[in-house]
């Protein structure tokens, strides 16, 4: 196991990875499909604050919002207050981690027929 925040160093040093946030898991994939394709919208806009060499990109983009309080989190899924794909389910019903295919589960409701079922997910 491989704890971190660098996820440049975690693309290169695992196999698999996992999300976490406010201390629940939201995505858990090969670490080679889940930099191709992030199911959650907190991993996509955690991919997006990356800076990558050669992209003349200078400036992070940083995830909308106040974090919410890990000790009173808010009902439903707990990225909702800041995440750009949340619809009205997912502030009052908490996602379960699902079978994404390939190994991969995700904690979305974008993800297991719900709210923008067909929506890519994307920073």
């Amino acid at each position: 196991m491989f704890i971190s925040h660098d996820l440049s160093v975690v693309r290169h040093v695992c196999d698999r990875v996992a999300i976490m946030y406010l201390g629940r898991l939201v995505e858990l994939a090969p670490a080679d499909a889940l930099y191709a394709d992030p199911k959650h919208p907190y991993t996509a806009a955690l991919f997006a604050s990356v800076p990558t060499v050669g992209t003349g990109k200078r400036r992070f983009e940083a995830i909308k919002g106040e974090i919410p309080s890990p000790i009173n989190p808010p009902s439903g899924c707990a990225f909702h207050p800041r995440c750009p794909l949340a619809g009205p389910r997912c502030s009052v019903e908490a996602p379960r981690l699902t079978d994404a295919g390939a190994g991969r589960t995700v904690a979305c409701h974008l993800n297991d027929g719900g709210v923008g079922a067909q929506t890519k997910v994307t920073a």
